[in-house]
């Protein structure tokens, strides 16, 4: 039954937190590491054209691709926080109505920013550092992925919105289909069509396409959780929205921003340094999935209870959600550790790219722990009423834990300095953004308790 229908309208209230956050995680990471996973398939494929111009143009038009991914993931935060704090609350009709306008908000956004990026496509990889061949093959997959963000902006809210009700299953098959979808139409458009490039990014908007598909039919079909779509409703609740989305969406932007700028800095060494940035940017969400998933998965559980006034399990929630991201990352890094050699071969990785995985692989892996333990605070503060909590640490971390660290490690190291230095820096930030998320939890007990 839905939880229109008044079934269990606010599971997370009752029963085991740690259960609820190991369960949303699972199944959130499932599909956004299929999805990050199609990225590096992608390059997979890409690589086995043995150009190093290719495989470099992905680390470039990856990060341009990645900036309205984070936008759409900021509004979907939005989502699903006003949604899981009414359903709490008990109020599903102001739910319904936020889950309606986040959607129409998140299509327009996704609008306006498809239009923009075509524009502004090749300045963007100029600033980058990209040039030659390089930046030619960056500018074709971005001008063929473009049509798709629109698309993938939608199936992210509504990936949000069911997430907010509750329904981790659901939400889970929307980017599961984007992923199996690409991965199959992939090698057909790179290899049999011959579209090279273009191939892997006109795959991933047919991904977009399926996903957006499924992800209206959770929301409208399976819980009748969409009112139809009026300027009206989106002006009534645009306040209220933007008040989380865009410190959500500064917070999201913070990421490309540091890649940006990471990317940058990597171009000075070459485009063997560029692919080797390319392979571990590809690794990181598939390694470190279940950490991306964090954050979407810990926030609804302590949205529902935040509204419930179950301030003891808000903080369960956010410990819980803390030794869930250490544990992983712990078993993860020691993986990429014992495969470092294999990860480089499997990419056709050769000099200077190789190093740089390899190092990757043996030292940088566990400060992941730290920048796992950032996306749970930022559950925490976007979900109890601090998102602009977010968007300082986030923006922190990209520039002050980034820039000064990522210059003395280069300075000192080269591209492996470089990745040590941000290492640094994301472990500074994650200790202080654990710290200040306890304070919150404390506040919100005390005015509670007043």
């Amino acid at each position: 039954m839905s939880a229109a229908a008044g079934a269990r309208p606010a599971p997370f209230v009752t029963g085991s937190t740690m259960r609820h956050v190991v369960v949303m995680t699972l199944t959130g990471a499932v599909g956004l590491m299929a999805l990050f996973l199609v990225d590096l398939v992608d390059l997979f494929f890409l690589s086995m054209l043995a150009q190093t111009e290719v495989t470099a143009a992905i680390g470039y038009a990856g990060t341009v691709v990645f900036a309205n991914l984070s936008v759409a993931i900021g509004a979907g935060i939005a989502a699903a926080a006003l949604v899981a704090r009414n359903v709490g609350a008990g109020d599903l009709v102001r739910a319904r109505e936020y889950a309606t306008s986040a959607l129409m908000f998140s299509l327009i956004v996704a609008g306006v920013i498809t239009v923009l990026i075509n524009l502004a496509a090749g300045g963007l990889l100029s600033l980058l550092g990209a040039h030659g061949e390089a930046k030619r093959l960056a500018q074709l997959f971005i001008w063929t992925m473009t049509p798709g963000y629109v698309l993938i902006a939608g199936a992210v809210c509504c990936s949000f919105i069911l997430r907010g009700l509750g329904d981790a299953r659901r939400a889970m098959y929307i980017t599961l289909s984007s992923a199996i979808v690409t991965a199959g139409a992939d090698p057909l458009f790179i290899f049999g069509l011959g579209w090279g490039i273009q191939g892997a990014a006109a795959a991933t908007v047919l991904g977009y396409a399926v996903s957006f598909g499924i992800g209206l039919h959770g929301v409208v079909r399976a819980h009748r959780f969409l009112n139809p779509l009026r300027p009206s409703g989106l002006k009534r609740d645009l306040p209220a929205l933007w008040a989380i989305a865009f410190p959500a969406i500064l917070t999201q932007l913070a990421t490309p921003f540091a890649n940006a700028y990471m990317t940058y800095e990597i171009a000075a060494f070459g485009d063997e340094a560029v692919a080797g940035f390319a392979i571990i940017g590809r690794v990181i969400p598939v390694a470190f999935g279940i950490i991306f998933a964090l954050s979407g998965s810990v926030g609804p559980i302590i949205g529902q209870n935040f509204g419930a006034r179950r301030h003891d399990r808000v903080r369960q929630a956010l410990t819980d959600g803390l030794t869930f991201s250490a544990v992983y990352t712990l078993a993860t890094s020691l993986v990429l550790y014992l495969f470092r050699h294999e990860i480089a071969e499997a990419f056709n990785a050769a000099g200077r790219t190789v190093d740089i995985v390899v190092f990757f692989a043996t030292f940088i892996g566990i400060s992941w722990a730290f920048a796992g333990a950032q996306f749970v605070a930022n559950a925490a503060f976007n979900n109890l009423g601090r998102p602009q909590l977010s968007t300082l640490f986030n923006w922190g971390k990209a520039t002050l834990g980034t820039i000064p660290f990522a210059l003395a490690g280069a300075k000192f190291g080269g591209p492996e300095g470089l990745l040590a230095g941000t290492a640094l820096g994301s472990v500074i930030f994650g200790i202080a953004s654990v710290l200040a998320a306890y304070r919150i939890v404390r506040l919100s007990e005390a005015g509670a308790a007043r």
